[in-house]
């Protein structure tokens, strides 16, 4: 019996599937997912992800259950599960949604391609978001966009399947993949369930919060949409989700502080696709600066003990040690806290983006690769084309927790600290340390290097760059491939150089 492989990646999902819809038009599937060892070796890689994915499978199993298949789950490098299921079994095509991953993923998307053609295997893929592969030219990119939110979205189809035709060993755990136990106290739950009650959540409540909730780590946790890491496996797909909100945006009456949540929303699901489609245009920026004037910006001087005192949440400035607890205990920050622990990796602390952004995206579940590095280098100040952002913690501090109830929260040896000395303890008294019992330098660190002095020669450093010659002959170019042409969604919005912050913190 011939029939089709449809091969699921970051898109653990029936409904609206164009790839599962367009192969069961032609016969019976094989649903299949591949744990493959390769991928999981990558340092971007977590148990954290893990987790959340098994999550998702086990989710997309039971959909498929109710359709009298099963998700058929594979152990082994994609190529080896090919050629052995290929030998078992022939099969005519095999169905996937396009996908702009890590580096790795797009040499073993490539090598896939290379072993369809050579055993006249027909591969066809379908676009995931919107995102153009083989973009020639941004200047149609947002039709393009507006055209795939736009499409209708595609039901589940009736379906045949077959099975392996091998039994297959258990799942394995994230150790048998060799990957660090990444404990989480407070996870998101994986799967398309548990996705379409956060989006339903969000649209008819919580969308109120949005604007002006989103920027705080205090009412980020419930004004943010938190649907990105259901985005980033694809539990639920763009364009349902788009269509979604445009549906209860038309459905609010006027003065329903929904709408401009909703539509400040909309914004962000825009940019999220902007981003994603530098790194498909542009794959090596996920290792190298997207405007090589910069390549010995940072790179001879690397700080290891920098680098340990930010990821241990050490570095002393309590706003900045606290994001790094909840990142670690929940595996989520809101954008503007993901963009100040970049700036002060990058600036102040002076740590080249690359290491920095690895060790974040082990760290965020909703780790999407073409959002995260195009967010790194903007924050790094390494594209070339955008403002130069800063963050001061201190003062993102004041304006954000400026009670210190989310500093207090996550750091408990702050707790005992007076208001007036919270977020730059190091300036207490001694007299003040030893009355509240917290000893500066013993029970939580002093700063290691002076904020305001640091960060003023890292800027003149990077300004120094940026004005040379040669450098700014570049930057025309790099417009000209990656820079917006027009503002999103027909309305005033603010442009690519104010959103660097944005990350996948919808």
């Amino acid at each position: 019996m011939s029939y089709h492989v449809v091969w699921f990646k970051r898109d653990l999902r029936l409904h609206d599937h164009a790839a599962l819809a367009a192969a069961a038009q032609h016969g019976p599937v094989l649903c299949l997912y591949v744990i493959e060892p390769g991928l999981w070796a990558q340092p971007d890689m977590s148990a954290r992800h893990y987790d959340f994915l098994l999550t998702s499978l086990r989710a997309l199993d039971a959909e498929l259950v109710q359709h009298g298949l099963r998700l058929q789950v594979v152990r082994g490098e994609m190529l080896d599960v090919l050629e052995r299921l290929f030998a078992h079994k022939p099969f005519i095509s095999l169905n996937a949604h396009e996908e702009t991953g890590n580096g790795w993923t797009f040499a073993r998307d490539r090598a896939v391609a290379r072993w369809c053609r050579e055993r006249g295997v027909q591969w066809q893929e379908y676009p995931q978001f919107g995102v153009v592969r083989r973009l020639k030219s941004r200047d149609h990119w947002q039709a393009a966009w507006e055209t795939h939110v736009a499409e209708a979205q595609v039901s589940v189809p009736p379906l045949t399947g077959i099975p392996l035709p091998w039994p297959e060993r258990r799942v394995p755990t994230a150790a048998a993949l060799g990957l660090p136990a990444d404990p989480i106290s407070r996870p998101q739950v994986g799967g398309r369930t548990a996705g379409l009650a956060v989006l339903d959540e969000f649209l008819s409540a919580r969308a109120g919060q949005y604007r002006g909730g989103i920027s705080s780590p205090l009412s980020a946790p419930t004004a943010c949409s938190r649907l990105s890491p259901y985005l980033a496996y694809g539990c639920l797909s763009l364009r349902e989700i788009v269509q979604a909100t445009r549906a209860q945006l038309a459905a609010l009456p006027a003065g329903d502080r929904r709408r401009k949540g909703l539509s400040a929303f909309m914004s962000r699901l825009y940019w999220h696709c902007h981003f994603i489609q530098k790194l498909e245009s542009q794959p090596d920026l996920e290792f190298l600066n997207l405007h090589r004037g910069y390549d010995d910006l940072r790179e001879d001087e690397w700080n290891e003990a920098h680098f340990t005192a930010l990821r241990c949440g050490q570095t002393g400035w309590p706003l900045v040690d606290a994001c790094v607890v909840m990142l670690r205990e929940t595996g989520w920050l809101n954008f503007r806290m993901r963009a100040m622990l970049v700036s002060v990796a990058a600036y102040p602390l002076w740590l080249h983006w690359r290491e920095v952004g690895l060790w974040l995206a082990q760290q965020f579940v909703d780790y999407e690769p073409g959002i995260h590095w195009s967010q790194m280098q903007m924050q790094a100040g390494t594209t070339g084309i955008n403002t130069t952002r800063v963050y001061n913690p201190i003062k993102q501090a004041q304006d954000h927790d400026p009670h210190g109830h989310f500093v207090r929260t996550w750091l408990p040896a702050l707790r005992r600290v007076p208001d007036s000395w919270l977020f730059e303890p190091w300036r207490m008294p001694a007299y003040v340390q030893a009355r509240c019992g917290v000893i500066v330098g013993r029970d939580i660190p002093l700063p290691m290097v002076d904020l305001e002095a640091a960060t003023r020669e890292a800027k003149a450093g990077l300004h120094a760059r940026r004005a040379r010659p040669d450098v700014r002959a570049e930057v025309a170019g790099i417009v000209a491939r990656h820079g917006s042409r027009q503002r999103p969604l027909r309305r005033k919005s603010r442009s690519p150089a104010t959103v660097s912050q944005l990350e996948l913190g919808l």
